[in-house]
This record gives structure tokens, C-alpha cells and sequence, in this order.
């Protein structure tokens, strides 16, 4: 099986969605001793963010374009491979004012592809995406699941990972960690436990 790992977070060691991403690969590995894993740091090797050029460069031909616009086709056209050869992805998509880093936001919009993970028929869009399991640790300072704060998080998330076909989707959480040690503390213990519970009749 092949593995995507998606890190976003910009706080390196400090990141307690890395650490539990990574926690979740590593027990998804443990489980299963085929798993092949793919990792990408959005943080330590960003994505440009969707451009005119991106869209230039997707309907310019090969030869026409500028060394600018080759690197944004190859950019968009490698992102778009590696997704689509996973069969399963981790994200780890802390909380930033809201939302999720926009790190992670550039990454989904160089995957969200119409034809490739997408299409539009005569009755509505569909998802093309419905053979992938995705994990997503989501972490954040404060509480904001089922609340309006939360909509650009995890319910974003969930729309838009529903909207490219996935529908086997579970989030690994670990909130509130700005509240003080112990509900950190608590917070990933939870997390930790809920990451072995998953794996531990795989």
C-alpha cells in the first residue's frame, strides 16, 4: 500500500500535529509492514500558492512555455501524480487564525483537478477520489469543533475531501492545547490513545 504524509505546520519540533502524524504513520506501518511511505513537508518545501501562472501554465503547450511556467506544469503535475498514487494520506492540519495554513491550502489546490480527482456531469459534481482513506490530525490552541470557528477547519476539510470522492475519512484530534498544560497533556495523551485503538486490529 502506498502512504502520503502531508506535514504543514511551520513550528518544526515544537509541532504537535507533526509529532502525531508522524505517530500515526509509524503505527500505520507497524500494522501493516507493506506500507510504503511517501512524505512531503509543505513547510520546509512549499508550494506556491494558485496563480494566473499556475492556469497559464496549464494551457500553455510544453514547448511554448518559459522556464516559469514549466516549473509551475511540472510543480502542479507531480503534486497531482503523488496524490493519486497513494492509496491512503495522513494530513496534519493544525489550526492558523481559523483555517488551515495556507501551506496546506496550496497543496489542495494544485490536487483539486478537474478530470483528475473531479469531474462535473449533468447531474452535479462528482468525486473521483472515493478508493482513498485519509487521516487527518487536526490540532488547535483552542476548542472550535461544531462551532462557527471551526468552519474553516476540520468542516472545511470535510467538504473539500468529500468533494473529490473520499468519504473514508477520519480525524485524529488534539485541541485545546493552548489551555494549559494538563488539558495539553491530556489532549495528546487522547490523541495517542485514539491513534493505537485504530491500529491495534489492523
Amino acid at each position: 500500500m502506498k502512504l502520503l504524509h502531508i506535514d504543514s505546520s511551520i513550528l518544526g519540533d515544537h509541532s504537535a500535529s507533526r509529532q502525531l502524524s508522524h505517530n500515526v504513520v509509524a503505527a500505520w506501518q507497524a500494522a501493516d509492514p507493506s506500507v510504503v511511505v511517501t512524505y512531503r513537508d509543505l513547510a520546509s518545501d512549499a508550494i506556491s500558492h494558485f496563480s494566473a501562472a499556475t492556469l497559464l501554465a496549464a494551457g500553455t503547450s510544453a514547448e511554448l512555455r518559459d522556464a516559469a511556467l514549466q516549473h509551475e506544469a511540472e510543480l502542479s503535475a507531480s503534486t497531482l501524480a503523488e496524490f493519486l498514487a497513494a492509496d491512503a494520506v495522513v494530513i496534519a492540519a493544525p489550526m492558523y487564525n481559523f483555517s488551515i495554513p495556507t501551506q496546506l491550502k496550496a497543496w489542495i489546490d494544485r490536487i483539486a483537478v478537474a478530470g483528475q480527482t473531479f469531474r462535473y456531469t449533468e447531474a452535479g459534481p462528482e468525486g473521483l477520489c472515493g478508493n482513498k482513506k485519509v487521516v487527518v490530525v487536526s490540532t488547535s490552541g483552542g476548542l472550535h469543533v461544531g462551532q462557527a470557528t471551526g468552519v474553516g477547519h476540520e468542516d472545511y476539510l470535510k467538504v473539500m475531501l468529500g468533494f473529490i470522492g473520499i468519504t473514508d475519512l477520519e480525524f485524529v484530534r488534539a485541541h485545546g492545547l493552548a489551555y494549559g498544560e494538563e488539558v495539553r497533556s491530556k489532549a495528546l495523551n487522547d490523541a495517542q490513545a485514539q491513534i493505537e485503538e485504530q491500529f491495534a486490529a489492523a
